[in-house]
């Protein structure tokens, strides 16, 4: 018999947890959520640690999972196509061994595998994709989920190849097998079953799909998330929009910026769009056009090569209908170049031609001045960017070499308007006829980095070590290891520039945030003191030598690693020339000064902001007692980074009344060394709640409340409503024991109608955790 996925979810968890390996157990319950929601950042900052833990624990069920979900992310909401491919083929492999064989989630590397090959290009890999989804289809119950998702997989190529009407048959033989089994199709198997009827042109068929679901759906005690009604609202849009029904569509589309939030609407919402700009109901400007092209830039880095071009030549034939010569011309070549990276070209290598047959055929704009004098112009007239695209391209076609200054202004334009990729290679090309451009090698150098390049940056690098410039070679390696992380190498790149250039003030302001995110903060101190030595003074600077003095920014930073380093004079000293007033002349710097938030990274990868203390100019007492998803604790003294993150509120505002800034947490200083335990129950009245957390407070321990109005628990006595309940966490000083704070716990609660648990401390404690099991029991806690 076939494991359920989720049952097994649920008793790994719980044995995870039980063993203690509670990040690994919180990885396998969250990540499948962050991968389906577009938690990108939360799900990249969780999955190395959890993949390490799984390998190291031997838990290769585990080390599917986490695979998958991941995948699922990189595949369905970032459209990763090229880039996701060696994992999605190593995945494969690793879930059909042995040992994998049988985890419920292996087969589910099926669909990665089919799922990456239809980005690259579903129509070109419709044999592979084909053979591999029969197989896995025969060895897959119907009353499973991954029948379902197979079957939609199946479908999805089925139009690829051109064959919705097979593609719609399948989905009914799928269906019925699926509730022959007992079973309810998911919601997601409308969106195949409509977009299989969408190319056949039954529109309205496709609508009833979608209500028909959704009703099903919610009768069976579900709610649409708002994933799906992201989803619902695009697919009925586009269907709305086919039918001529513009005033529906228009009410169903989501926003603009939801789509860009969330890549996975993108298509059917730019189809959708297209239809209604042919109607007139939606404005076919620049700014769509540069959306468009952006949207089709990730695709293109992600390698998803078929979606690419589809969202091109969409591009392409809306930067017709506005006239863009230029753009659609630069659409074109986009399109050409995607065609070279598929495997069937049959229809689109016609559209492509197409596009830039009508592209070359638009008229070229007149010039209002002459070519030499269009950049002034057009930073005199600021004509939308569009407009200027053409005029530029217009007078470098007057020419018989190309202006390096007209050359740039263009880069600009067609930059603004999202595409990079096409400025990289203009960038480039120029470059030969204008090798010591100086301004055109740094742009060069921010757009490949910008791109995530690697292999331009070492390219241009090269070059410019050729050329003579060892020192801008590099200054763009160390940026390029920053953008990336590696601050390391960035440390190593900036000691190679100043090595040639001393007195380069930038230089070492990078290489001082690199040594402070390496934790290196006598190092940061010692960039931030050389820096001063070597800068202006202001006095004494002229009107162009700004980039050469000291800024408060560099004094600030300097403040947080004197701090960090408890080099309390420096911190003074250049806190004095800030214009700080500190209450004692030497010694550490423990002032109260007001009540801040501090951002901290919690174990999960997401992040949390946490009341605390401000002590100093860089320094601040952590006031919640914490659990172990931090690495903070109640009373801890912390360095901040001297930025506030965020916007102001006006003064004066309903927002500025109750708002604190919001600092990020760079290191601890000084740990206080609580221990924390959670205690639960029946709330009790506020006169001995009060009395309660007086007490422990005055026995030094520390109390932090968690749960609010709304948590209530059950009641033995059989109320329906149940009780109040309270949920709080219980810091153990380092001057105490888990021992002398149960007995004093044991002491203050013991008159409480209803009795408060505490078992982990109670463990702890080596006393008897029976009774609070059975208060747990009792209370369901």
């Amino acid at each position: 018999m076939t494991t359920d996925i989720w049952s097994w979810v649920h008793d790994t968890h719980r044995q995870l947890a039980e063993s203690g390996r509670h990040r690994l157990a919180d990885a396998l319950a969250e990540i499948a959520g962050h991968a389906v929601d577009g938690r990108n950042e939360q799900l990249d900052a969780m999955f190395p640690e959890a993949l390490a833990s799984a390998r190291a624990l031997e838990l290769p069920w585990v080390e599917v999972f986490l695979r998958h979900w991941r995948l699922q992310n990189l595949l369905n909401k970032r459209h990763q196509g090229e880039a996701a491919m060696a994992e999605a083929v190593s995945l494969l492999e690793f879930a059909h061994r042995e040992e994998t064989a049988a985890c419920p989630q292996s087969v589910c590397a099926v669909q990665d595998f089919t799922i990456c090959h239809a980005n690259i290009d579903g129509p070109g890999y419709v044999p592979e994709r084909l053979a591999v989804l029969e197989e896995a289809l025969q060895r897959v119950e119907p009353a499973r989920a991954c029948f379902d998702c197979l079957s939609r997989e199946y479908a999805d190529t089925l139009e690829d190849d051109g064959r919705p009407a097979d593609a719609l048959t399948h989905l009914d033989r799928a269906e019925t097998r699926i509730a022959a089994a007992g079973e309810r199709v998911s919601l997601s198997f409308a969106h195949s079953r409509a977009s299989a009827l969408h190319r056949l042109g039954r529109h309205q068929d496709a609508l009833d799909v979608y209500d028909t679901a959704e009703r099903a759906h919610v009768a069976a005690g579900n709610r649409p998330d708002d994933d799906d009604r992201r989803k619902l609202a695009v697919g009925r849009a586009l269907q709305f929009a086919a039918l001529g029904r513009t005033g529906p569509a228009l009410e169903q589309l989501p926003d603009a910026e939801e789509a860009d939030r969330y890549p996975d609407i993108r298509h059917r919402w730019s189809a959708a769009v297209e239809l209604l700009v042919a109607a007139g109901e939606f404005d076919n400007d620049a700014a769509l056009g540069a959306r468009l092209a952006s949207w089709a830039g990730e695709l293109d880095t992600a390698g998803s090569h078929r979606p690419c071009l589809d969202l091109v030549l969409r591009a392409g034939r809306l930067a017709l209908a506005r006239g863009a010569r230029e753009v659609a011309l630069t659409l074109a070549r986009t399109g050409e170049r995607k065609l070279g990276q598929l495997r069937r070209t049959d229809g689109v290598a016609e559209q492509v031609a197409a596009l830039r047959a009508a592209a070359e055929a638009l008229p070229r704009p007149e010039l209002p001045v002459p070519a030499d004098e269009l950049p002034q112009w057009l930073a005199e007239h600021r004509p939308d960017p569009e407009t200027g695209a053409d005029l530029l391209a217009a007078a470098l076609a007057l020419g018989e070499r190309p202006d390096t200054v007209l050359v740039v202004n263009l880069a600009g334009a067609l930059g603004s308007l999202g595409h990079t990729r096409a400025v990289t290679e203009l960038a480039w090309t120029q470059l030969e006829s204008d090798p010591g451009h100086a301004y055109l090698t740094g742009m060069l150098g921010q757009l490949l980095i910008d791109a995530e390049d690697g292999e331009g940056v070492d390219r241009l690098a090269t070059r410019l070590t050729a050329a003579g410039e060892p020192s801008d070679a590099h200054w763009l390696r160390a940026r390029w290891a920053a953008a990336q992380g590696r601050w390391e190498e960035v440390g190593e790149q900036c000691a190679a520039v100043l090595a040639h250039s001393p007195e380069a003030l930038n230089t070492r302001r990078l290489a001082a945030a690199a040594a402070t995110r390496r934790g290196e903060h006598a190092e940061a101190q010692r960039l931030y003191e050389e820096l001063l030595a070597h800068a202006l003074d202001p006095a004494e600077a002229g009107p162009d030598d700004a980039h050469r003095t000291v800024q408060e920014p560099d004094l600030w930073h300097l403040v947080t690693a004197a701090t960090a380093n408890r080099d309390w004079a420096a911190v003074r000293a250049a806190g004095a020339r800030i214009g700080i007033e500190f209450d004692t002349d030497s010694g550490p710097v423990e002032e109260e000064w007001q009540l801040i938030e501090l951002r901290v990274p919690r174990a999960n990868g997401t992040t949390t902001d946490l009341p605390a203390l401000r002590t100093g100019p860089a320094t601040a007492r952590v006031l919640p007692v914490l659990g172990e998803d931090l690495d903070l604790n109640h009373g801890d003294i912390v360095v901040f980074s001297p930025a506030v993150l965020g916007d102001r509120p006006e003064p004066g505002s309903a927002e500025a009344e109750d708002w604190r800034p919001v600092f990020e947490f760079l290191t601890l200083l000084d740990p206080a060394g609580y221990t924390t335990y959670w205690i639960d129950g029946g709330r009790p009245d506020e006169e001995d709640w009060y009395a309660l957390r007086d007490a422990l407070r005055a026995a030094g321990h520390a109390v932090w409340v968690y749960s609010g109005d709304q948590y209530r628990i059950t009641d033995p006595g059989g109320d329906e409503d149940g009780l109040p309940g309270i949920y709080a966490a219980i810091g153990v000083p380092p001057t105490s024991t888990a021992a002398r704070a149960d007995a004093l716990l044991t002491e203050l609660t013991a008159h409480l109608a209803h009795p408060l648990a505490w078992p982990a401390l109670a463990e702890a404690a080596g006393a008897d955790t029976a009774r609070h099991r059975r208060i747990v029991d009792a209370y369901d806690l």
